[in-house]
């Protein structure tokens, strides 16, 4: 779908990675409507059109399907039923399938074991009975998990002995259908990030290796430090959960890495925030890749500069980056969000180069000025 005659593209959700779609997809001449139920939401301030609406608003969804000449979504927790009314209209090339998968721990997990792809041992638990039950296979220390919901964190329990049984039947009762699985110890977490297109082409980006605290992604540094072994089996992996689930666009899968061995952890059926640092540091961003995959452009080949860390910012840091007398020599992105809270995701920074080391000394002095801990 070329751009002339003022195509558009509809977005559900208006943060931050619907507007960082937008805003590639205004550069290569769309125009944009964004379906949030949030006035001057991060998206909305850069599309042509905003759709104050909740995203399981059948009519509103309908609004943005006739608005739109293709859809996409921000995020997996769309609305299964809006978005079979959007695959029934041929708006959303990336169908419902995929959503189905990604948003449910308990599907991609069988997924990966159907694929024979390595992940760590797990369980569906729907009660206490079962939880006790799978548990004495799996062992401690393990985590129970919701199958639906959770994100940076949020969702999960990690049990370390049987004296944390009782906690986490509550958290089954509460929850419902849960997810047990093993505790995997591991070096470090990686993310493989591509793109597959309509015709099932897919491009990669380099492997990025992820810091976090608090169980948010505080930072991401590529090239991550594996060997181009572990590389290419991370690569073939995502690939081959890529085509089983249909991907057209950009996907995300996280791994984690233990030697040489790899354990797939989970997917995002859209760009990802350890994918930023293709905005400058590729030849083609994560978001301008996807927009060419869901409006049937041909992708580009992505070629990397060499070294490149990103730094989320969070809650006060944003201002505490303008505020601060020797910033960075850095691409900074501001959101946009008008209420700064504690871990909510108000920005990035990216630092690209040649020389990851120098970077990461740079990015390490610059964390350690405003007193908080390495990234």
């Amino acid at each position: 779908m070329r751009p002339n005659n003022n195509k558009t593209i509809g977005i559900l959700g208006g943060g931050q990675l619907g507007r960082m779609m937008a805003t590639a997809a205004k550069h290569m001449g769309y125009r944009i409507v964004v379906l949030d139920p949030t006035p001057d939401c991060p998206a909305a301030q850069v599309a042509d059109n905003h759709i104050e609406a909740a995203y399981d608003d059948l009519t509103a969804i309908r609004k943005l399907a006739s608005l739109s000449d293709v859809v996409t979504y921000e995020f997996e927790n769309v609305d299964l039923e809006a978005a079979r009314l959007l695959e029934a209209a041929n708006k959303l090339p990336q169908g419902s399938l995929l959503l189905e998968i990604s948003r449910d721990r308990a599907n991609e997990k069988n997924l990966m074991k159907e694929l024979d792809l390595p992940a760590a041992p797990f369980a569906i638990v729907k009660e206490e009975k079962e939880l006790l039950t799978e548990i004495r296979s799996i062992g401690f220390p393990a985590v129970v998990k919701t199958c639906r919901g959770g994100y940076d964190g949020k969702g999960q329990l990690k049990l370390n002995g049987k004296d944390d049984l009782p906690e986490a039947a509550e958290f089954v009762r509460k929850n419902g259908r849960c997810i047990l699985e093993s505790w995997l110890t591991f070096d470090k977490e990686i993310s493989i990030v591509l793109t597959r297109g309509t015709d099932g082409e897919i491009t990669f980006f380099p492997a990025a290796e992820n810091e976090h605290r608090d169980h948010i992604l505080s930072r991401t540094v590529v090239p991550a430090s594996i060997t181009d072994e572990v590389a290419e089996q991370a690569r073939t992996a995502a690939g081959k959960l890529a085509e089983a689930a249909g991907v057209v666009g950009t996907f995300t899968v996280e791994m984690f890495v233990a030697g040489n061995q790899l354990y797939m952890n989970e997917v995002a059926p859209r760009p990802h925030n350890s994918g930023h640092y293709t905005i400058e540091a590729c030849t083609v961003s994560q978001f301008e890749q996807h927009i060419r995959a869901i409006c049937g452009l041909p992708l580009l080949p992505v070629h990397f500069i060499g070294a490149a860390v990103m730094i989320n910012l969070l809650g006060e840091a944003l201002d505490q980056y303008w505020q601060a007398p020797d910033k960075p020599l850095a691409h900074l992105h501001d959101y946009g969000k008008q209420e700064a809270e504690p871990k909510r995701k108000m920005g990035h920074f990216t630092m690209v180069g040649t020389s990851r080391e120098a970077l990461l000394d740079a990015t390490d002095a610059f964390t350690r000025s405003l007193g908080g801990n390495k990234a």
